[in-house]
């Protein structure tokens, strides 16, 4: 009877037990879940945006010529202040200015604009930072370098630390839970606490809160995880996880009854290492993604209409075969007489003839070539690693392909020919030098009758 009074006891305690930290996990899954969201919504999304921006070449070219692109650069900034709901600046080398996305213009003066000058002299390339005091900003910081590894200034997105206030009081309202952020040197960059919101242009620091003062000196220099003190009369228990992208560290301080610390530390601890691995998968995945992919949405533009890469794809594709250092041949496709099949037999029957055309062209090249749409009738070939008199031949059989078919659109049958425009280069060049050859190539084309191979090699500087 003993054994089975002993056994019952302790089944129901267990199945207590574990219905209380169930519930508790339960919760805490819960709470912390919108600190998640947080960073990687607030936080983690502009570094992805602005690092993705940064390798544009529009951008590049824009520094390059502040003076004379300082319109452009504007109209740029302000396109993607609307698109993406950040705001946006370029502090130019060159011109020693700095532009940003709401049209103002200020003097990068040394002495005046110290930000910019301090980062300039230190050896990081990326940086997140607080600034602007009038209206203060969460920016990140990315400096921008040209093809010859020149300085050429710093590119930014910042964020109003009032956007962030709403999320931070409505996280503390319903879950009672600090978080402060705080950077290399303990100065407090982010918080729910509006009283250690930064004040005119001091930051709060890590030392000036009683809790951490009370603290002992080897505490203070050691990590705070899973560290069990009293705030504000209350205990609580603090978590830390390290922001890598901004050398941040973030401190979740959790408020304990004393009746539930035992049971709660637990599972607290638990709750906090599921979301530090979650964390750390994220952060994994993420450069995964960034240093093995470049950029997922990249591999996305495709030609909705024929399914073929489309302009930026093949411009982003020339240029990675260029930084390879790889010889290519170019070559540009335009079909012959297509305005008049619209005109006759309207636009659904030029977008059958669009879309086999592609197929046909598709099915014939190398593995290793890449075809794209150029716009409207005009198709382009990259065909790396082969001589111009090489892909000339192999473009006249293409050629010959193209003015044998018979397309079908409905009850009509329209025969098609196409004029080929080749150019080449040996050694990384610009796109725009090799497609005004395969340019000139492909007038010479239409001009000595259409559907035919013409080649222009580019003259040797």
């Amino acid at each position: 009877m003993f054994a089975v009074v002993v056994v019952s006891i302790v089944t129901l305690v267990h199945i207590s037990v574990s219905k209380i930290v169930a519930e508790q996990s339960r919760a805490q899954q819960q709470s912390h879940s919108p600190a998640m969201q947080l960073i990687i919504q607030q936080l983690m999304q502009p570094l992805h945006i602005s690092q993705t921006l940064a390798k544009a070449k529009e951008l590049k070219d824009l520094m390059l010529n502040p003076v004379e692109n300082e319109e452009q650069i504007f109209v740029t900034l302000k396109r993607l202040n609307q698109e993406f709901s950040l705001n946006f600046f370029i502090a130019s080398e060159i011109s020693r200015v700095q532009y940003d996305s709401e049209g103002k213009k200020i003097e990068l003066n040394e002495g005046k604009v110290d930000w910019y000058f301090r980062y300039k002299s230190q050896p990081e390339n990326a940086m997140a930072d607080i600034g602007q005091w009038q209206n203060p900003q969460f920016y990140i910081d990315l400096k921008i370098y040209d093809d010859e590894d020149n300085f050429l200034g710093v590119f930014g997105v910042g964020k109003s630390l009032n956007a962030f206030t709403q999320v931070f009081n409505e996280y503390k309202k319903t879950y009672g839970y600090d978080f402060i952020f705080v950077d290399q040197n303990k100065d407090i960059t982010l918080t729910s606490d509006p009283e250690l919101l930064i004040k005119g242009v001091t930051f709060k620091n890590l030392a000036d809160l009683p809790w951490f003062q009370n603290l002992n000196p080897e505490q203070q220099q050691a990590s705070l995880n899973n560290l069990l003190l009293q705030i504000n009369g209350q205990e609580a228990l603090i978590a830390e996880l390290n922001i890598q992208p901004f050398d941040w560290t973030l401190y979740i301080i959790t408020p304990l009854q004393s009746r539930q610390t035992e049971i709660s530390r637990g599972f607290i601890i638990s709750v906090v290492t599921l979301l530090a691995v979650i964390f750390g998968l994220f952060l994994l995945i993420y450069n995964l993604l960034y240093y093995f992919k470049k950029d997922i949405q990249k591999i996305k533009q495709i030609d909705i209409l024929t399914e073929l890469p489309n302009r930026s794809n093949i411009t982003l594709k020339f240029e990675e075969l260029m930084y390879e250092k790889q010889s290519m041949s170019l070559v540009l496709i335009d079909l012959d007489n297509f305005k008049p099949i619209n005109e006759t037999h309207g636009r659904k029957a030029g977008d059958i003839v669009l879309r086999q055309v592609a197929q046909m062209l598709q099915t014939d090249i190398r593995e290793t070539d890449i075809l794209g749409r150029w716009g409207g009738e005009e198709f382009i070939l990259l065909m790396p690693n082969t001589g111009p008199h090489e892909a000339v031949e192999l473009c006249q059989e293409l050629c010959n392909k193209l003015g044998a078919m018979t397309i079908t659109t409905g009850t009509t049958s329209i025969q098609i020919t196409g004029s080929f425009g080749v150019s080449f280069t040996a050694s990384p060049r610009t796109m725009s030098e090799v497609i005004s050859a395969a340019d000139d190539a492909l007038f010479s084309a239409k001009r000595d009758g259409r559907n035919m191979v013409r080649m222009q090699l580019i003259d040797s500087d």
